[in-house]
């Protein structure tokens, strides 16, 4: 069963992935991960059933002539340059396929007995009755204090007792060691999860009959992995994703991580230090690094060492990363040879990212340009 990377599914907020370069970290460690793998190019992954692009879109101008689909499908257009979309597309969290997809697979764990609607003590705004929860807080729909006790029929995953729902084996890598602290965050979720949520926006659960209500959105981004996942014959998903992020959405997206076969894991890498630009320009500089190798260090490089260094990249360790960069730089050979590139993909396959701290290795996978995704505009030429 054959291995692919997908992005962790980017929120689609009011940003530009060429002002946010840290938003493409996962983006970027996949399609470099796949193209060594010698993969076609995926498709950018996006959740946009979001609390908050429901408000922005109520508080747009235009809101009467621009429904809440074309508005994010304007907003993820706009983070790419102008006349530069990914080669392989975008997927969303509402796209039909994911949804077909969702409602498929909650079906069949409904009938399976995994999951239930049921009748479920709940907490609703008093103002703008959005459910706020099982616990009562502020509104974060309207920012209203007060909210009611309500019990309405939602759907519901009762986790079965002892059973984990983040275990080592949901981790892709040759060394099955993720943090201990995630392991014990993840399992610090209610006994009861609802799945069930009031946005405006989203996949909606009507055919189950829950009007008003749509899909939780960390049930809808593992979703749409899957969907992208059966869409390229991929039978092994890995999904890049933050430590904090696979914290906030695992425990909901166990019950959905298999399905006919498929089975995601998770692939953790750590946050990159994009924002002193002006400290890496003089870094350049002293070591004679090109502008293509900068970018390559960017936007190449680095989401690649996020995926070694899963702790995050500090600001103190990027001198050190250039210099390593630029010597594995020095070290290309004319041609990559064979037995090392296939040694290469076997260890991504793997999830052995050791390799990208090996300046043998690394000098044999740089490839010839820097690969911008769409978010910047592609230099002219790179040097060698």
């Amino acid at each position: 069963m054959n291995v692919l990377y997908f992005n962790g599914p980017v929120q689609n907020g009011p940003f530009t992935l060429a002002d946010r370069p840290g938003k493409a970290a996962g983006i970027r460690a996949a399609e470099a991960l796949n193209t060594l793998l010698g993969a076609g190019p995926v498709p950018h992954l996006w959740n946009t059933v979001t609390l908050a692009g429901d408000l922005r879109h109520r508080d747009a101008p235009d809101r009467d002539t621009v429904g809440r689909q074309e508005r994010e499908e304007r907003a993820i257009a706009a983070k790419y340059a102008p006349g530069a979309p990914p080669a392989g597309g975008v997927l969303t969290d509402t796209t039909p396929v994911v949804a077909a997809l969702a409602l498929e697979m909650t079906e069949r764990l409904l009938r399976e007995g995994a999951l239930a609607v049921v009748p479920t003590a709940v907490h609703l705004c008093v103002r703008c009755g959005h459910m706020t929860g099982a616990v009562a807080h502020a509104c974060r729909a309207c920012g209203h204090q007060g909210s009611r006790p309500h019990t309405r029929r939602l759907l519901v995953w009762d986790r079965p007792p002892g059973t984990p729902v983040l275990a080592r084996d949901d981790f892709h890598a040759h060394r099955a060691r993720p943090p201990h602290h995630l392991l014990t965050i993840a399992q610090n979720v209610p006994e009861r999860l609802i799945l069930s949520r009031t946005r405006d926006h989203g996949i909606s659960l009507a055919p189950l009959g829950l009007d008003g209500l749509v899909l939780d959105p960390r049930v809808g981004v593992h979703i749409g992995v899957l969907a992208a996942a059966a869409q390229s014959n991929a039978g092994q998903p890995v999904m890049t994703v933050t430590e904090n992020a696979a914290a906030n959405v695992a425990a909901y997206g166990s019950p959905f991580r298999r399905h006919n076969g498929t089975r995601l894991r998770y692939a953790l890498h750590g946050r990159i230090p994009y924002d002193d630009t002006a400290a890496l320009q003089r870094l350049c500089e002293v070591h004679r690094v090109s502008p293509a190798q900068r970018e390559q260090f960017l936007t190449w490089f680095l989401p690649l060492c996020s995926l070694h260094i899963r702790a995050g990249i500090t600001p103190a360790q990027i001198p050190g990363l250039l210099k390593f960069w630029r010597r594995a730089h020095l070290a290309r050979p004319d041609t990559p040879r064979s037995d090392v590139l296939a040694e290469l993909r076997r260890r991504i396959a793997a999830g052995d990212m050791r390799w990208v701290m090996d300046v043998q290795t690394l000098s044999q996978a740089i490839p010839d340009y820097p690969v911008t995704h769409g978010f910047t505009k592609e230099p002219k030429g790179a040097s060698r």
